[in-house]
């Protein structure tokens, strides 16, 4: 059951920059930095840096994370008691909300990408892990 506390962060990482994602765009609209009418359909005008970045970032965390969320099901479900992988689950999830904070602030490419990269080395791993466990 440990396995559901780096669960409901991560969760909880998503909602916030969800949220995020619809002030972004609230205040873009309140300083005049776009026209209403871009999110209609999100095209036809420019939205400003931040808002894209706000909304690539959420649009992060709803892909790769899929893949853990799928597997902490699997874990729990399967009533999985391993403390590497409660230690891996951990790891993946500092690594997102890294990625987060850089995505969001500096946003350094290079960084990004290491910390992406090592993410989603430390989920496959924990898939490994789990397919010993299990078979």
């Amino acid at each position: 059951m440990e396995m559901i506390y780096p669960l409901f962060v991560l969760v909880l990482l998503t909602f916030a920059v969800g949220f995020s994602v619809g002030a972004s765009r609230l205040l873009s609209i309140k300083k005049g930095h776009v026209d209403p009418r871009y999110y209609r359909l999100m095209s036809g005008y420019d939205a400003p840096e931040y808002v894209q970045k706000f909304s690539r970032n959420f649009s992060n965390l709803l892909e790769v994370p899929i893949l853990f969320y799928f597997l902490v099901l699997l874990i729990i479900v399967l009533q999985v008691k391993s403390a590497l992988l409660v230690e891996l689950a951990w790891t993946f999830v500092i690594l997102r909300i890294v990625h987060s904070l850089i995505h969001l602030t500096y946003n350094n490419s290079r960084h990004r990408m290491v910390s992406f990269a090592l993410s989603g080395t430390v989920l496959l791993i924990m898939w490994i892990e789990l397919f010993n466990i299990v078979s």
